[in-house]
């Protein structure tokens, strides 16, 4: 018997003929992968006005997410070699790390205290302001009007779409102590009525470190709560009529229709907003907090991003010995090790998340 002649894998031997033919699915996929890109310029003419909404999120990723990435290489680098490129500067390891792990001048100090506010920070904000949108959604649920649900949410959605600027200059006008030219807000007027001392009244709500943390949650509930609130009122409207009905067989009234057939029936998405809320857990803008800073609450309102944006350079009152760049490569170190520890509460949640209840983000 002849020998088989050499052929590829995906051709197949044709025993009459002794020779290797090429089967009619191969011949196919040869001809996909052969008109490939003819197929993509098609796809890209059919569906261009798509593609063209694309391009802003394209350049915002661009701009905002991969080009900064270049500057993370400062937290490995000596930076205090300013005239040469940041891929130049001589490789450091983890020094700069160590000076604020580990270090013991003021700005290591500073940055434990900016960790331990913004953890305190965002915590407060999961324990608090998480289980409000839930609650808000719940309440539209049960509104049977259209209109008057339509203008409750409309209320609700309204601050989110108010700068923060605006918020802010809100905050402080309500708070705001007597002073020789205006008088005192509302907030610290109604506060002086109802018993609370004149010297905490006096001295401003935001200049009271005790005071700053429930001043943030709470405005920060009226800011995001009703925005939030959607996507739980999404799930809850997908929830069958019929689970309603048989729950109202069953004699289940208003509260234990929401206990028994609600909750569960949107227990995905909770979970889902969950660990998306937690994996943001130490990243708290500075913004706001930037802006409700004052002299006498910054011990308690100084968190990770401020102090990055404060010994970065960008903002003044930096009293260290250190030099400028060694203070940007250590603002952009304590925003690095603030951004790996996100990720590493993103990837346990969702670990944990999927043992307990089959339900994960990916």
């Amino acid at each position: 018997m002849a020998n088989k002649p050499i052929a590829s894998d995906y051709l197949q031997y044709d025993a009459a003929t002794n020779t290797y033919v090429m089967s009619a699915d191969q011949a196919v996929r040869d001809d996909v992968e052969k008109h490939h890109w003819i197929n993509v310029v098609r796809t890209l003419i059919k569906d261009w006005r798509l593609y063209i909404m694309l391009i802003p999120m394209i350049l915002i990723f661009l701009f905002w997410r991969y080009f900064p990435l270049k500057d993370l290489l400062g937290s490995f680098k000596d930076s205090s070699k300013e005239l040469l490129e940041v891929a130049q500067q001589p490789f450091v390891g983890f020094a700069h790390f160590k000076t604020l792990l580990f270090g013991k001048d003021k700005i290591s100090l500073e940055f434990w205290m900016s960790f331990r506010n913004t953890f305190l920070t965002s915590f407060y904000g999961l324990c608090f302001g998480f289980p409000m949108p839930i609650l808000i959604a719940l309440f539209f649920n049960e509104i049977k009007s259209n209109v008057m649900r339509s203008i409750y949410q409309v209320l609700t959605y309204l601050p989110k779409f108010m700068s923060t600027v605006i918020i802010t200059t809100l905050l402080t006008l309500l708070l705001k102590p007597a002073d020789s030219v205006s008088s005192a807000g509302v907030v610290s007027k109604l506060l002086g009525v109802f018993g609370v001392s004149q010297t905490v009244v006096d001295g401003g709500l935001l200049n009271i470190p005790n005071y700053f943390r429930a001043i943030y949650q709470i405005s920060g509930v009226w800011e995001t709560a009703g925005y939030d609130s959607i996507v739980f009122f999404a799930a809850i409207i997908a929830v069958s009529p019929t689970s309603y009905e048989a729950a109202q067989i069953d004699g289940a009234g208003k509260l234990a229709q929401m206990r028994y057939v609600v909750l569960p029936s949107i227990l995905s998405t909770v979970v889902i907003m969950l660990i998306t809320r937690i994996g943001s857990l130490l990243n708290v803008g500075y913004e706001k907090v930037y802006l409700l800073t004052t002299s006498g609450n910054r011990e308690v309102a100084m968190v990770v991003s401020t102090f990055s944006l404060e010994y970065g350079g960008v903002a003044s009152g930096s009293s260290s010995g250190n030099n400028v760049a060694s203070l940007h490569a250590l603002a952009t170190a304590a925003e690095m090790m603030n951004n790996i520890i996100g990720m590493v509460l993103v990837i346990g949640a969702n670990t944990i998340a999927k043992k307990v209840s089959d339900v994960s983000l990916y």
